[in-house]
């Protein structure tokens, strides 16, 4: 049986979901979606675990007033209302960000470290995307044009760049409806307080098991990102898989083996 619910926090109702029972699993979703995101993986890991997931601040069901919050105080806060004193972390995209940092800053809480297509505060990769889809994405945001900007982020993040437009048409189709309803509807987001130092100066610091996933097809940056997290945290697991940036979604069963295999790795 399911449950669902919101919590208050200071600035915001956090929304979240929480079904099955065993070892606790956090899931963060991309900044290009929300908790929906992570269907398959709750279909597979439900019978054998605690799956936990939220929207974070301006995403799905979450709002939030014009406020300063940390987002790993919402993650915190969520654990303690749910009574998880050590979770297993898996963050994508942008939520691969906020688990990083969460377990930078808190890493008692963290028994194993998820990361896909992520970013790593405070780091610059060598190699960056096509200057053009940022330009053009920031005019679209500009001119509140959802509709063609909804379009162009759908194709660069769930088909990949310079990849066919129907090369994965289910989850372009599915991430165009999330991105077009976040933009819709116009929620304040608040103002993230950033990990101080980064994540990119703290790596080292970095102790409990990780296990990285990257998808080839991805954008260069995020590539390259997850390569050098990989490369700077002793003993983690790289994962390369022929996948734009929704690598969940794209191979969930893939996805779900090398999850639960981590997982059950670290009791």
């Amino acid at each position: 049986m399911g449950q669902a619910g919101f919590l208050q926090v200071p600035g915001a109702r956090i929304y979240y979901e929480v079904e099955g029972s065993g070892p606790p699993v956090v899931m963060i979703h991309a900044g290009v979606a929300d908790l929906r995101m992570w269907d398959h993986q709750v279909a597979a890991l439900r019978d054998s675990c605690r799956v936990i997931r939220y929207d974070t601040r301006g995403f799905g069901h979450t709002g939030s007033e014009s406020v300063e919050f940390s987002n790993r105080d919402d993650l915190a806060a969520l654990l303690d209302h749910l009574g998880e004193e050590r979770v297993h972390l898996v963050g994508a995209s942008r939520g691969g960000s906020i688990a990083l940092d969460f377990t930078i800053e808190r890493p008692e809480r963290v028994i194993t470290l998820t990361i896909a297509a992520g970013g790593i505060s405070g780091y610059q990769p060598p190699v960056q995307g096509p200057k053009e889809f940022w330009e053009r994405g920031d005019e679209l945001y500009e001119a509140r044009e959802w509709e063609r900007l909804a379009d162009l982020e759908s194709r660069y993040w769930a088909d990949g760049p310079g990849q066919p437009r129907d090369r994965v048409p289910e989850v372009r189709r599915a991430v165009r409806s999330w991105l077009l309803s976040n933009y819709r509807a116009e929620k304040e987001t608040g103002w993230p307080v950033p990990l101080d130092p980064p994540a990119a100066d703290r790596l080292h610091e970095i102790r409990v098991p990780l296990l990285v996933l990257l998808g080839t097809l991805d954008d260069v940056g995020t590539v390259a990102s997850m390569r050098h997290l990989a490369a700077s945290v002793p003993g983690a697991r790289l994962e390369e898989l022929p996948t734009a940036h929704m690598i969940n979604m794209e191979q969930p069963e893939r996805f779900n083996a090398l999850l639960l295999g981590h997982i059950s790795a670290h009791p």
